[in-house]
C-alpha cells in the first residue's frame, strides 16, 4: 500500500500508525520466514537493486542475497525481537525499520544480540520490497 495517496485523508498520527503497522507486519513475516523457510525470503527483495550488508559484506540482487542467507552455517535458528523502530522515508513513501533482538542457535546456550535495518519501498501492486538490509551482531 502506498502511503502518498492516502496522505490527503490522514492525520500525522494516522500516518504514523499505518507506518508502524506495516513495519510490525513486515518484521513478523520476515523473521518467521527466516526461522522457518529461509528460501522464501527471496520474494522480499528486488532482483536487481536490493542490497544486503551482512556483517560488512556487501551483496546485491535478490538471488545473491538469497544465496548468502541460505548459506549461513546453521539451518535453524529462532529470533527474539526486543524493539522495532520505524520512520516514513522520503517522497517515495518508503519505510525505515530498525530491529534489535536476540538470536538463538540450536545447541547454543548463549543468545547472540543483533541489530538489523531495513529500507522498505512500496510497489505498484500495493506491497513493499526490501531495498536495503543491514545486519550486525552486537558484541560486548
Amino acid at each position: 500500500m502506498g502511503l502518498e495517496g492516502d496522505a490527503v485523508d490522514m492525520t500525522a498520527a494516522q500516518m504514523e500508525e499505518q507506518v508502524e503497522a506495516v513495519a510490525k507486519a513486515f518484521v513478523d513475516h520476515y523473521y518467521y520466514q527466516f526461522d522457518n523457510n529461509r528460501a522464501a525470503l527471496i520474494s522480499l527483495y528486488n532482483e536487481v537493486t536490493s542490497m544486503l550488508s551482512f556483517e560488512g559484506q556487501k551483496i546485491q540482487g535478490a538471488q545473491n542475497i538469497s544465496l548468502k542467507l541460505n548459506s549461513l552455517p546453521f539451518e535453524q535458528c529462532k529470533h527474539h525481537i526486543s524493539t522495532i523502530d520505524c520512520q516514513q522515508s522520503g517522497p517515495a513513501n518508503g519505510i525505515l525499520v530498525f530491529v534489535s533482538g536476540n538470536l538463538q542457535l540450536p545447541g547454543e546456550e548463549h543468545l547472540l544480540r543483533f541489530s538489523q535495518m531495513f529500507h522498505l519501498i512500496p510497489t505498484l501492486e500495493g506491497s513493499f520490497y526490501v531495498q536495503n538490509d543491514i545486519f550486525r551482531l552486537n558484541y560486548g
